[in-house]
């Protein structure tokens, strides 16, 4: 019989699920703009409106991702030791794809050249549906509960891992996240962009609705607790109805105000269906890894609360300010035309061409006489 968590076990639980709902929330929609690069972009201005809309904030969100495993591991470094080295092969995979994702923002204006622009726009659409589908699959896998041996080892294979369950659950959060990055540029663009996106979400959020549905009646039958069941088959019934009533009005804010919701919801089903295990065991349900067995001590959480308390508001008000100031909407006049001189003259003032630096130089050099009668410099 597994002790019950203390109360700053059971607090830096909850603070974790909030972490990794953020990531879903703000991350999710990057991931679904990367999906829809070359469904809505359909040349290179409209796929840089859509590159551009996260472009300030895309980074700042995976810092949402290192800090709930930095948290993971400060307060349940035994949790975070069987996660990391049992799905070590399956995070290896969502690493790569987040590299491949953040280079092909890097990349894709580098050339103008339209198979190099094409190239990394499937890199990117891939990487993102890749990194959407592993993050449900691990999430669903944490729920279900994995091989594991009494020392918390895990003793399973990526194979065991991809089980129907999981990978209805990698198909949640790649529907989700799409539906997501639909509404998210539908908020961020103006013309033509806006009511194409505005369209596809209206498409999509049906089929994110059921799959959401599918996947927490699945859970709640898994479920021994009868108000569990309840409570998730009203937050099914939720997100089935009013996901796709959202993406069908006209208010942007309230379609992406739906989708982030829904991410939420499913998020804080997932964290309640975990509670209070870290990890479940396939194996044998003595081997079930608790919260209460991962904690790490007293006085490390005390500290880690005292941290949080301090500069978490700092790290959100930043955060906050920096989506204010990208709050406008792009259009096409943002990015067709030439530019302004302004930045022009400041990169020629930065980087001097060489016939410029060469006539600068000739005219600082003191003239002097040469032996012909002729003037040197």
């Amino acid at each position: 019989m597994h002790a019950d968590p203390t109360f700053l076990e059971g607090l830096w639980f909850v603070l974790i699920g909030i972490l990794w709902i953020g990531y879903f929330v703000l991350e999710g929609f990057d991931f679904g703009v990367g999906m829809l690069i070359r469904v809505l972009g359909r040349d290179d201005v409209e796929k840089r409106m859509i590159i551009h809309t996260i472009g300030p904030v895309w980074d700042g969100n995976e810092v949402w991702l290192l800090v709930a495993g930095g948290a993971t591991f400060a307060a349940f470094s035994a949790w975070y030791a069987t996660v990391f080295s049992g799905f070590y092969l399956a995070l290896f995979l969502v690493l790569a794809a987040l590299i491949v994702r953040g280079v092909s923002f890097e990349f894709w204006g580098k050339v103008e050249s339209a198979r190099w622009r094409a190239s990394w726009e499937w890199a990117l659409t891939i990487a993102s549906a890749a990194a959407a589908l592993l993050f449900g699959v691990a999430w669903a896998d944490f729920i279900h509960g994995v091989p594991m041996n009494s020392a918390h080892q895990m003793t399973g294979t990526l194979w065991d891992l991809l089980h129907p369950y999981a990978l209805l659950g990698g198909l949640v959060t790649v529907s989700l996240f799409f539906t997501h990055g639909a509404t998210f540029l539908s908020l961020r663009t103006r013309g033509d962009l806006e009511q194409r996106a505005k369209a596809i979400a209206r498409r999509t959020a049906p089929i994110a609705a059921a799959l959401t549905a599918a996947f927490l009646v699945w859970t709640a039958l898994d479920l021994h607790f009868s108000a569990a069941r309840v409570v998730l088959a009203l937050a099914a019934g939720a997100v089935a109805a009013g996901l796709p009533a959202a993406a069908r009005r006209e208010s942007a804010r309230d379609a992406f105000a739906a989708t982030a919701g829904a991410i939420a919801l499913l998020m804080v089903v997932m964290l309640a269906a975990l509670y209070p295990n870290a990890l479940p065991s396939t194996t044998n349900h003595a081997y079930t890894l608790s919260l209460a067995q991962a904690g790490n001590s007293h006085y490390t959480l005390v500290v880690m609360t005292v941290v949080a308390v301090i500069f978490v508001p700092i790290v959100l008000a930043y955060q906050a300010w920096s989506y204010w100031v990208f709050r406008h909407r792009l259009g096409r006049e943002d990015f067709e035309g030439p530019g302004t001189p302004t930045p022009l003259a400041v990169f020629d003032q930065k980087f001097p061409r060489k016939e410029d630096s060469d006539r600068e130089t000739a005219a600082a050099t003191p003239a002097t006489a040469a032996g012909d009668g002729t003037v040197q410099r």
